[in-house]
């Protein structure tokens, strides 16, 4: 017996059956319904007053049959058939409206967009129950535009006439050489920014730039943003239904192969979410836990970061089904802990509860290497700042080494020490640590705990600020609210207002007063000497 989908609660058991018969009848390819099966369709529908949908192969074999409520139907999933690019679905949909006014709706063309049947029709019923128009409909294969192709309604006598095989083919073939340019760049993700915020929009598209950045630091090309402002987050999609269609259809339009969020998301939304696109979802949090494992480059930072990973994944695992398998490799999936990502929660604990140990026995090591240094005498002197303020390029210039320092959002994430000796002739110590970023991870905080707690230690912080950036004062308050967190707001600290080359002598002037810093150009050692002279009155 054929499985029946959908509302079938309440209907006879002779209706059943009828709409079960309907899996035995075997269509002519090429045509879109016979007259015979759609008199059927129609004439079952009105009886039973609700929606009735065939899902139909291209051999002409009938796939599924489907009953609806009088409004609408909902589709079940296919497993059999997937969404590949440049190719259609390869099953045809055919569905009743009970009314004869109501042609192809909303709902009928976001589904046609998103699954990509071969072609969609809607049959109209009359008031005495029989079809009155057939109302077709396929995909637009074009980039740009909407993305159906609503085309004339049809009678009954046009269904025997038309053949649809030419239009499937040269669908699919338009589409096959627009989504080839799409992925001409292989390996390259293509990514949507999305923001639904109870914010400013002007807020909002400070935090929309920065998750830009972060996207470009991870090598994904941007093709488009969304926004929406809303008084409430849904709880369920984050943004409304309506929406997320929308933005379904545009990822399908754009070709792109990943949406990111900039809120984090919580583990249901993530699974309603890929539940209605095809794409992989992320958010911001995974998308900075994924630049952390690519730049990752000690034992110590591997070990974090996979903690990192884990205790965020952790309460993922249960509920995300099929969108676990999207996040499988590739982005949000790098890294240590990319191997991890099918653990059940049994062994994800035991694994966490391992390198929690091993970062354990990193803090003691730390432990004696501070102890060392006080023996010594040497006093501390640590860089912290914003991600991409300058800070391991001023621990270039300061100590002449060699430190990676890129144009790039967490450049460098293990810590960096290196001595620095001044004319008095004494030295001190001077570390570059993990910079920071606004709405840090709390999985990174906790994990890069024993990293961070070499600032603990610091006899004085030298906040590095990047005072050409526009959104520098936030990044201020960001800086200080996670040093306050950490309670290091107590070490003495130095405002250095880096890239001063690249403002107007009287703005940075302005900061100089307002922050009560001083001006350097990190990449210029004779700009530096003013802050030498003062780090040398603080040490002595």
């Amino acid at each position: 017996m054929k499985t029946l989908y959908g509302h079938v609660e309440g209907l006879k058991a002779d209706q059943k059956r009828r709409l079960e018969d309907l899996y035995a009848r075997r269509e002519a390819p090429g045509k879109l319904i016979s007259t015979d099966l759609c008199r059927e369709l129609a004439g079952l529908s009105h009886e039973i007053r609700r929606q009735i949908g065939l899902l139909v192969e291209r051999s002409g074999k009938i796939h599924s049959v489907v009953v609806g409520d009088p409004q609408k139907i909902m589709l079940p999933e296919f497993r059999d058939y997937r969404v590949v690019p440049g190719r259609l679905l390869g099953l045809k949909y055919i569905h009743t409206h009970l009314s004869k006014d109501e042609s192809l709706t909303r709902d009928d063309l976001t589904d046609l967009a998103l699954l990509r049947f071969d072609l969609m029709a809607a049959v109209t019923l009359s008031d005495d129950g029989g079809p009155f128009e057939i109302h077709p409909a396929h995909v637009n294969p074009m980039e740009g535009g909407d993305p159906c192709v609503a085309l004339p309604p049809l009678t009954l006598d046009d269904l025997d006439e038309e053949t649809w095989d030419v239009l499937i083919r040269d669908t699919e073939s338009a589409l096959s050489k627009s989504e080839a340019l799409l992925d001409a760049d292989q390996g390259e993700e293509r990514a949507i920014l999305v923001s639904v915020t109870t914010l400013s929009r002007e807020t909002a598209m400070d935090s929309m730039d920065e998750l830009a950045e972060l996207a470009r630091t991870s090598n994904i090309s941007v093709v488009d943003t969304v926004f929406q402002h809303r008084h409430k987050p849904d709880p369920r999609y984050l943004m409304g239904s309506g929406k997320l269609s929308d933005l379904a259809i545009l990822a399908m339009q754009k070709g792109a192969t990943l949406l990111v969020f900039d809120q984090e998301l919580n583990p249901s939304q993530i699974r309603s979410i890929t539940d209605q696109v095809s794409i992989k979802v992320i958010d911001r949090t995974q998308l900075i836990l994924d630049i952390f494992a690519r730049r990752a480059k000690s034992r110590e930072g591997k070990l974090q970061v996979e903690l990192a990973q884990l205790k965020y994944l952790l309460p993922r695992l249960v509920t995300l089904a099929t969108a676990m398998s999207r996040l499988t490799g590739g982005i949000g999936g790098r890294g240590p802990g990319e191997t991890k990502l099918e653990l059940n929660r049994r062994r994800a604990n035991d694994r966490i509860t391992a390198l929690q140990k091993e970062l354990e026995k990193v803090k003691k090591q730390r432990g004696l290497q501070k102890s060392k240094r006080k023996k010594r005498g040497l006093p501390v002197i640590s860089i912290v700042g914003y991600t991409n303020a300058g800070k391991s390029t001023l621990l270039n210039t300061l100590t002449q080494s060699e430190v990676i320092a890129e144009d790039k959002l967490f450049a460098t994430l293990d810590p960096s020490s290196r001595r620095l000796r001044f004319p008095a002739d004494f030295e001190v110590i001077i570390t570059d640590t993990v910079g920071f970023i606004r709405d840090l991870p709390k999985e990174l905080m906790v994990s890069f705990q024993a990293t961070l707690e070499e600032l603990e230690n610091a006899d004085i912080l030298l906040h590095v600020i990047d005072v050409s950036n526009p959104r520098f004062a936030e990044q201020i308050e960001s800086v200080e609210k996670i040093l306050e967190d950490l309670k290091l707001d107590r070490i003495p600290r130095i405002n250095v207002l880096n890239k001063m080359d690249r403002v107007e002598p009287e703005v940075y002037r302005k900061w100089i007063s307002r922050f009560d810093g001083v001006a350097v150009s990190a990449r210029d050692r004779r700009s530096l000497l003013p802050l030498l002279k003062m780090l040398e009155a603080w040490v002595e």
